[in-house]
């Protein structure tokens, strides 16, 4: 089916047309820069990220914009309590910010303008709308007169007197009205500031977003993203003097996403409710907060807890014991797959058997769920399907211990190569986790992510050295920080108890092995390993 879109503006889906055909333009707002990012941060910038994905796996030429805003009344108040320049503490924290990014595999952001470097555009942008009258200096100040513009509140559908009524209105005897918000700040001692035409200041917080969006991306932008946090008064009072200023449209579709919550609130640092991401990062692994953003449809609410972080991190190992499976049986890796990067028919290149007539079912349901508002929820429930089809078809087929069919080993090819297709379009399998390899050491190899644990190393040595390990290479193994090694030895101490029939001691090492959270797997090929 074609791709549909939810618009904010229209309160319904609609068929994706862009302004120009077969490009796209995307503007998500960024953060204010003034502390570390916390894990509602990265919401948007996922989410955008995957669409970006899935548009360029449809054929789109796709710019994606995310900004900066480094000048703002907060960023001045924490420079103030770090004794610091708001200059020094925006360039901090946005380094902080485009870290975590990359480690999230947020990869596709084209331009991340600062509202610092636009400051012309956005003095020519406020000039312009005096000159229409739609705005008003007062006293060093300048403000959007929302009486002007005759479908003011038309985003979030409600009049300005009931958008007044539920939001927090900065006060100013400046002020015509209001509801009026101001386009530029006149600047109080110590404050950063530019010279304009009013008076040295700086710019408002709407202003910034309309003025980098049009220079960068055109009059009218394909997309707006953003938290639904942002549709008022952010967004409405961007769609009011955007158009004000220019009489055409500026937005196609207005895509608001789902906001984190922690129990009943919205994650944020005003409520001090937030995960530091760079925290987070330390326990979880970064492609584990991807899937967890992505399991939820983006215009949802996304409940965060450890508990369910554990869930999705269990979920993620299925996977990646299948990637271990899909080595021991074609001895390829699922990370150097070649798998199709845009959008064609399913071509099965092997006879229609019932499995590959059900993967090509699996496949399309996915892009079925893609083309539905960017269902990434829906588009990972049906990953797991074909997750569960593939395992099925290698027991049924047998397909582990060297003597499988050679067909059915193509079909299985087959499979494994849609499954790298769809999970590349959501940002997925990148790149090998930081995993223990022990190819090539007997018949064992490792089927789990690797994290340091140091009770879990003390456990190990003691283990081995009670079974009569040597003592020097358990404390030199820990000291290279080889835990890896460590399991590996055990499980070797383990086939030979099993070799010399001394059942008793091969149970104790995996029942040990199991209170601390390592399950160990006996297959055709040897025997593996996974955390819990």
């Amino acid at each position: 089916m074609p791709l549909r879109v939810y618009n904010t503006l229209s309160r319904q889906k609609e068929a994706f047309e862009t302004v120009l055909p077969g490009k796209v333009g995307m503007y998500v707002c960024g953060p204010t820069v003034y502390k570390p990012s916390h894990l509602g941060h990265m919401v948007g910038p996922v989410i955008f990220d995957t669409v970006k994905r899935y548009l360029k796996y449809a054929g789109y030429d796709v710019t994606l914009v995310i900004n900066i805003t480094d000048v703002d009344d907060k960023l001045i108040v924490q420079a103030k309590q770090q004794n610091t320049t708001v200059a020094e503490l925006a360039e901090r924290i946005t380094a902080d910010y485009r870290q975590n990014l990359e480690k999230l595999g947020v990869t596709g952001i084209d331009h991340m303008p600062r509202a610092t470097e636009y400051i012309g555009d956005i003095i020519q942008m406020i000039q312009g709308l005096i000159d229409k009258g739609h705005a008003y200096a007062a006293g060093g100040d300048v403000y959007f007169d929302v009486t002007r513009d005759a479908d003011y509140g038309k985003l979030c559908n409600r009049d300005p007197e009931q958008l007044e009524a539920g939001a927090r209105i900065e006060v100013s005897d400046r002020k015509r009205n209001p509801g009026d918000f101001a386009l530029w700040k006149g600047a109080k001692p110590g404050e950063p500031k530019w010279d304009s035409p009013w008076g040295p200041g700086r710019p408002g917080w709407h202003i910034e977003c309309s003025a980098m969006s049009m220079r960068l991306l055109g009059k009218t932008l394909d997309i707006h993203g953003g938290g639904l946090d942002l549709q008022f008064p952010h967004h409405e009072n961007e769609l009011a003097q955007s158009e004000s200023y220019t009489e055409v449209p500026f937005v196609r579709y207005w895509m608001h996403n789902g906001l984190m919550k922690t129990g009943n609130d919205k994650m944020s640092k005003s409520k001090g409710n937030e995960i530091v991401v760079a925290e987070l990062l330390r326990k979880h692994a970064a492609e584990t907060l991807r899937f967890f953003l992505l399991t939820t449809h983006y215009r949802r609410p996304i409940d965060y807890s450890e508990d369910r972080l554990d869930e999705v991190r269990r979920g993620l190992d299925g996977f990646y014991r299948f990637f271990d499976r899909y080595q021991r049986v074609t001895k390829n890796n699922f990370y150097e797959l070649k798998a199709p990067a845009s959008r064609g028919t399913f071509h099965p290149g092997v006879p229609e058997t019932a499995f590959v007539v059900d993967v090509a079912r699996l496949w399309t349901l996915f892009l079925e769920h893609m083309d539905d508002d960017f269902n990434t929820g829906g588009a990972i429930g049906i990953l797991y399907e074909l997750l569960t089809t593939l395992n099925r078809f290698a027991d049924n087929r047998q397909l582990e211990g060297g003597a499988a069919d050679a067909s059915d080993l193509k079909a299985f090819e087959r499979g494994v190569v849609a499954l790298r297709e769809l999970s590349q379009i959501l940002g997925l399998f990148r790149e090998p986790m930081v995993r223990a390899s022990l190819a090539g050491v007997g018949k064992v190899t490792a089927t789990a992510t690797v994290m340091h644990n140091a009770n879990r190393e003390t456990g190990l040595a003691q283990l081995l050295t009670e079974l009569g390990a040597e003592a020097r290479l358990v404390h030199l193994l820990i000291d290279l920080g080889a835990e890896a090694r460590l399991i590996e030895l055990l499980i070797d101490m383990r086939a030979e108890a099993r070799k010399e029939k001394n059942f008793a001691r091969g149970d104790q090492i995996r029942q040990t092995l199991a209170k601390m959270g390592i399950v160990l797997e006996d297959r055709p090929g040897g025997t593996g390993w996974r955390m819990e």
